[in-house]
């Protein structure tokens, strides 16, 4: 437990309120959190299961329609082919990684992640005794990992290499050549694919398009913007379904009924809602981008999913945390250091579109008054 890092976009996140508590008027830009409301067929699909008396425990690996979803999901999107014996579902995709994670690794198995990466990945590795090897990417290449890394990476301890597209922190897509390169390592993939469903120019890929040799982590929170209801899934190769479903029954038993059930109507009804998260979330996009550049905050590499900006503030400082601070305390502005998703990421700032317009416009302003200070 000592060796586990904080999570400092949350340490960010309770400065902030702490300020709000004083009465100050905070804009928050710093979480991935969807600002929108759950679709409400996934809320009545929801109200109906609690109704109907669907609120007991479920099959440990997930109610089976749910599965069975999932299957027709991939399918529909991607082409591919998946039976629902192979997936395992959970209480969120943190809950999924913890699961898969403590199947797949031992002491000293090694994982190899791109830096910058999500902040907990390592967390999770490292939780089960495993060593997290962090290879660099380059902000001219969107943050996104090179094959021929990969593979200088790679040792007898390599279990897998964990790759995310769209990712968090960059909201950038890995090309499809490079998802291919990496597939053919002869290592498992996995695959978080958690910002699926939110992507704005070209198209996202899944790697069970390039090997079936992966673990797709994905789940409902960011695009169905279900963050509170907890619900995800790992698609895994067949034979850790049985050693994962052990770790279920004994940790969790199984994620919630109603929540599956309202797991189902996202994935077979809301596609008109998620559009229009999308289209609002695409407009706030652009907006950003550009209003960075102006104040002399570099985008290399537009993001083309999720809802993240990852800002080059190098010009500034090169003390991200340091910045992240003074920026909240001066400017009533919460944003994420780039230092939160590893060494990569110093001298950088995450900045989430996951709010209004209306405030993103007004914590823009403030940032860039606040820089324009800076420089006097």
């Amino acid at each position: 437990m000592k060796e586990l890092s904080p999570f400092i976009a949350m340490d960010i996140l309770e400065k902030a309120q702490e300020m709000e508590r004083r009465g100050e008027r905070i804009i928050h830009l710093e979480l991935g959190e969807p600002d929108f409301d759950t679709p409400r067929c996934i809320k009545e699909a929801g109200c109906r299961a609690i109704q109907g008396g669907k609120t007991h425990y479920t099959h440990s690996l997930g109610l089976f329609e749910l599965r069975e979803a999932v299957c027709e999901h991939y399918f529909g999107k991607y082409g591919i082919t998946v039976t629902p014996n192979r997936v395992f579902v959970a209480s969120g995709t943190s809950a999924a990684m913890v699961v898969m994670f403590s199947a797949l690794i031992g002491s000293g198995d090694e994982v190899i992640i791109p830096d910058p990466y999500y902040s907990c990945y390592p967390n999770f590795i490292s939780f089960f005794d495993g060593v997290p090897v962090k290879i660099d990417t380059l902000e001219e290449e969107g943050f996104q990992p090179d094959p021929a890394a990969v593979k200088a990476g790679i040792t007898a301890r390599t279990k897998a290499v964990l790759i995310n597209s769209p990712s968090n922190p960059a909201g950038t897509l890995m090309e499809p050549d490079k998802m291919s390169e990496i597939a053919a390592l002869g290592i498992p993939v996995i695959s978080d694919e958690i910002y699926h469903g939110l992507v704005y120019e070209g198209r996202e890929r899944t790697i069970l398009e390039f090997t079936p040799d992966a673990f797709v982590l994905n789940g409902f929170s960011k695009t169905y913007a279900m963050t509170g209801w907890r619900l995800g899934y790992v698609i895994a190769p067949a034979e850790f379904i049985r050693p994962m479903q052990k770790v279920q029954q004994n940790l969790f038993i199984s994620a919630n009924a109603f929540v599956q059930w309202a797991g189902i109507a996202a994935l077979r009804e809301a596609e008109a809602d998620v559009k229009k998260m999308r289209d609002i979330y695409n407009e706030r996009r652009k907006y950003m981008v550009r209003r960075l550049r102006g104040m002399g905050i570099g985008v290399a590499v537009e993001p083309k999913g999720a809802f993240y900006v990852m800002g080059n503030c190098r010009d500034f400082s090169r003390d991200s945390y340091s910045l992240a601070l003074d920026i909240l305390s001066r400017a009533g502005v919460a944003v994420t250091p780039g230092i939160d998703f590893g060494r990569n990421g110093e001298g950088y700032l995450r900045l989430s579109y996951a709010n209004s317009m209306e405030n993103i416009r007004e914590g823009l302003d403030r940032l860039e008054n606040y820089l324009r200070n800076l420089k006097k």
